[in-house]
């Protein structure tokens, strides 16, 4: 997800039985917004699922919020998180580990991890919310030499084949 889909993200979002999150386009009291007008339903986990439960039992608690990202450790506590923060906690990692990163980088690094486990791109696209396959293959789509060499070997084109030009 984009940073503005999990910013704005509502507990009503979650279906947990389904191991479904719904990408809800709407204005959010935090600023937080979807790139796509669409709402669109990513399938995750259920180890995705056990740990939105453990956090709101953990870390949540009682707080009356709708929003499922909210602030624990600074005011305005409850409220939902912003942008800012967010950036905030990042600047803080990088220094702390010395790792070059922004949270932007995880949606490439999953649409590429996906691409190489074999996931169509069609399927890869839907998750992201693209509009074009296009942009999944040639801005996401992290892929190199390597990729292509393991799926045309999987594939069987190199195996015994005679060249014939």
């Amino acid at each position: 997800m984009r940073i503005g889909e999990v910013l704005g993200l509502r507990h009503e979002d979650i279906a947990a039985a389904e191991r479904e999150v719904t990408v809800v386009p709407r204005v959010n009291a935090n600023g937080a917004r979807t790139k796509s007008a669409t709402t669109r339903t990513i399938p995750v986990s259920a180890e995705l699922v056990r740990l939105y439960a453990d956090y709101l039992h953990e870390e949540y608690g009682d707080l009356d919020c709708d929003y499922v990202f909210v602030n624990l450790w600074a005011a305005p506590y409850g409220r939902p998180l912003a942008y800012r923060a967010v950036y905030d906690l990042v600047l803080r990692l990088r220094r702390r580990t010395g790792l070059d990163f922004d949270p932007h980088w995880y949606r490439h690094t999953m649409a590429t991890r996906l691409l190489r486990d074999g996931v169509s791109v069609e399927v890869v696209s839907a998750i992201l919310g693209h509009a074009s396959i296009t942009t999944t293959l040639q801005i996401y789509g992290h892929l190199t030499v390597e990729d292509a060499r393991r799926a045309l070997e999987e594939a069987g084109w190199f195996a015994g084949q005679q060249v014939s030009w």
